[in-house]
């Protein structure tokens, strides 16, 4: 029971995560999937509370670093749908909600969102391997990229055949879109790594799991 209470944030907050994730997967699946889609708005928001919620300690750094993602995750959109010279010719569909030169502000949330929680799992996990010193860092920044494109790559067909955006010429995604999301990516790994915030946030890396297990169902069998 006191372990109950001690992690009563992180427990529920998996907990709402798992429950949420699960009806928007059969319901995508087998029931009315118009519905399910047009909610994905509203949990971008709940996903980014439940974040909110269970990262303890919250600072300016952390509050800098969630603008950081936030302003540069729409910068790089704006100008990857303006001029197609980033990401390659694509646009978004009215899914996402309310835009900002044809991007709408949830992709400032999901920037965030992956890039931290991609953060938080490959920060544990270097932690364990005890990687410290420079090449602690570059291996944490690759790994959180490479996290963060992998999340992507599993999301990209889910994400078309939803309707959430499309791409121009025949359809596929251009190489240069995991490209720049690596790079993008790297980045924010580097703000993530040296902005003194609290880097524990076991919820993070569970969403992380949650996310990557949605969409690689959805992948295979929407």
């Amino acid at each position: 029971m006191s372990l109950l209470k001690k992690h009563n944030n992180f427990v529920w907050a998996t907990f709402i995560a798992i429950f949420f994730h699960t009806i928007g997967m059969f319901g995508l699946l087998f029931y009315d999937g118009n519905f399910f889609v047009n909610a994905t708005s509203l949990n971008l928001l709940l996903v980014l509370g439940l974040l909110m919620w269970t990262h303890k300690h919250k600072n300016i750094p952390f509050f800098i670093y969630f603008i950081t993602c936030f302003v540069l995750g729409m910068g790089v959109e704006i100008v990857g749908v303006q001029t197609a010279a980033l990401f390659g010719h694509y646009n978004y569909g009215e899914v996402l909600g309310y835009k900002v030169l044809g991007v709408p502000l949830m992709l400032g949330v999901n920037w965030f969102i992956v890039t931290y929680c991609s953060g938080m799992a490959m920060h544990k996990l270097c932690n364990k391997l005890k990687l410290k010193g420079i090449a602690g860092m570059f291996i944490f920044v690759l790994a959180t990229a490479t996290t963060a494109v992998f999340y992507d790559w599993l999301m990209e067909p889910v994400a078309i055949k939803l309707g959430y955006w499309q791409w121009g010429g025949d359809g596929s995604v251009p190489v240069y879109n995991y490209i720049t999301w690596f790079v993008v990516s790297l980045l924010l790994s580097v703000v993530f790594h040296y902005a003194h915030f609290n880097k524990q946030n076991k919820f993070a890396v569970n969403l992380l799991i949650v996310h990557l297990l949605f969409f690689g169902i959805l992948r295979n069998f929407l």
